[in-house]
């Protein structure tokens, strides 16, 4: 699993490069935000303490978008790790959605969880800069449950409609470091990406958390953990 899914981040990076190459500019401006920034979404995941080596990367990622309105850069009290997002941003803060007893018996069924992510390194897409890694291996073995028990629940349409045509569970490890509001990144952090991609930051670890999210989980409600109803 581990060679499979460095060779996919390796892969991904690949042809964003090759994608940045033929296309110098940051191309369109979105017409609209990414995402609903005023309304929260159903997910899991872990808040795992800030290590020097990933505080360092972000205040390096935020001086890179001092002074440019496209940029977004996660807060550096925000970092999150999405294990499985179950909804899109649907509902307003603070009241919670009310049918919540199918979800969180799924969650309670592989709850409690301390996920641990490892072999940190950036991925590129053509518009984000992704902190990514590689799971332990029961993490990985619970993500898998659990989906398989959302997809035959009432939460599968809400589940398929978030993820769209990924994979579920989607492949990918990681916190979404910077988002652009245009089609490529500007060539700073082009330039960035490439000079720490062969990088490594380390590990996070912390216990796995159902809330209601902000879309940088800057903003969150906690609803259950291994030990909560």
């Amino acid at each position: 699993m581990i060679k499979t899914l460095n060779a996919l981040y390796d892969s991904t990076s690949s042809r964003t490069l090759a994608a940045w190459a033929q296309d110098p500019g940051t191309g369109a401006t979105r017409s609209k935000p990414r995402y609903a920034k005023d309304k929260f979404a159903l997910a899991t995941g872990i808040t795992p303490p800030l290590s020097p080596a990933i505080a360092t990367l972000l205040q390096e990622l935020h001086r890179l978008a001092a002074g440019d309105p496209l940029a977004d850069v996660m807060p550096a009290g925000a970092l999150h790790f999405t294990f499985l997002a179950v909804t899109d941003a649907l509902y307003d803060r603070p009241q919670p959605p009310q049918e919540l007893a199918s979800l969180k018996a799924a969650f309670k069924d592989i709850a409690p969880l301390t996920v641990t992510i490892s072999d940190l390194r950036l991925v590129a897409l053509p518009d984000q800069l992704l902190l990514a890694g590689t799971p332990d291996a029961v993490s990985l073995a619970r993500r898998q449950h659990f989906a398989d028990a959302l997809l035959a629940s009432p939460w599968k349409a809400a589940l398929t409609q978030r993820y769209g045509n990924t994979p579920l569970p989607p492949p990918f490890w990681h916190s979404t470091l910077v988002r652009y509001e245009a089609a490529r990144l500007p060539v700073r952090f082009r330039e960035f990406f490439e000079k720490e991609r062969a990088s490594r930051f380390g590990a996070v670890s912390a216990p796995l958390a159902l809330a209601l999210v902000n879309y940088n989980w800057s903003e969150k409600s906690i609803l259950a953990t291994g030990d909560s109803e």
